[in-house]
C-alpha cells in the first residue's frame, strides 16, 4: 500500500469523523438543569447550563419559564458577571399555603441579558443559578420552557415535554426531576427512662460494695480475736510447766 493511497484513507477518515461530530454536537447541546433531581418540598439550588452550538452567532439571552399549574414560592437568582436579569411574577389561581399565610402571587419568568462583551461566545458555555423552594410535593418533575436568543436575532426554543417513548426530542425543555422526601428519623427514647435504667447498675453496684466492707470489718474482728484466744492459750502453757518444776 503506498503512501498516496494512505493519505487519501487518512482524509477520508478525518472527513467522516468531522461529519460525525458536527451532526451529533448540536443534538447534545442543549440548555439543561443541573443537577436533575431534588426532594419534593425541599429548598435547592439549581443551574441553568447554556451552551452556544453556532458557529458564528453568541447567546445574548435566556428566557426561563416557571410552571404555574405547579409555583414555587420563593425564587431568587445569583448575579452573573456581565449579565442583566428580570423576573416576572404573575397571580396565582390557587394561592400557596405557608405559615406567614396565603401566597398569592409567584416568579413565573426568568430572563439574563448579556451586556456587551459578556455574551455566550462559540464553544462556551455559561451557568446560571437560581435558588428554588418548596419545590412541589404533588408533583414527580418540573419543566422549565426556555428560549436562548443569539446575536443574528435566532431564538432556539427549549419547549419540549419530555416523550411518553424515552426517546429525547428536537429540543427538549430543562427537566428537574422530583423523588419522595426522606422519612423522619425515629424520635429517641425518652430521657427518664435512660436516667432510670443507667441508675439501677450503680445501686446494684453500691449495694455489692457496702456487703463487701461489712464482710472485711467481720474478717479483721475474727481474726484480732483468735490471735487473742492463740496468746491467752500460748500463756497459759507457759504458767502451768512453771509449776511443774518447782514440785519436782
Amino acid at each position: 500500500m503506498n503512501r498516496s493511497l494512505l493519505g487519501r484513507i487518512g482524509v477520508v477518515t478525518a472527513g467522516a469523523a468531522a461529519l460525525v461530530l458536527a451532526i451529533a454536537g448540536p443534538a447534545s447541546a442543549h440548555v439543561t438543569v443541573n443537577p436533575n433531581t431534588a426532594a419534593q418540598g425541599a429548598y435547592t439550588k439549581v443551574s441553568f447550563r447554556v451552551p452556544t452550538e453556532s458557529d458564528t452567532a453568541s447567546t445574548t439571552k435566556l428566557q426561563v419559564n416557571l410552571p404555574t399549574d405547579t409555583p414555587i414560592a420563593s425564587v431568587s437568582t445569583k448575579p452573573v458577571v456581565g449579565w442583566t436579569v428580570a423576573t416576572v411574577k404573575s397571580k396565582l389561581a390557587t394561592p400557596i399555603k405557608s405559615d406567614d399565610g396565603d401566597i398569592t402571587e409567584a416568579v413565573t419568568q426568568i430572563t439574563w441579558t448579556a451586556s456587551k462583551g459578556a455574551e455566550i461566545k462559540p464553544g462556551e458555555f455559561q451557568e446560571f443559578d437560581v435558588s428554588l423552594g418548596p419545590l412541589p410535593t404533588t408533583a414527580n418533575q418540573i419543566i422549565f420552557k426556555a428560549l436562548q436568543t443569539y446575536s443574528d436575532g435566532t431564538i432556539v426554543r427549549w419547549i419540549d415535554e419530555p416523550t411518553t417513548d424515552g426517546s429525547e426530542p428536537d429540543h427538549p425543555a430543562p427537566v428537574l426531576k422530583l423523588t419522595a422526601a426522606a422519612a423522619a428519623p425515629a424520635a429517641a427514647p425518652a430521657t427518664t427512662t435512660v436516667a432510670q435504667t443507667s441508675a439501677s447498675p450503680a445501686k446494684s453496684s453500691n449495694s455489692g460494695l457496702g456487703w463487701g466492707i461489712a464482710a472485711l470489718v467481720v474478717a479483721v474482728i475474727a481474726l484480732l480475736l483468735g490471735l487473742a484466744a492463740f496468746r491467752r492459750a500460748g500463756a497459759g502453757a507457759a504458767s502451768t510447766g512453771a509449776g511443774s518444776g518447782t514440785a519436782a
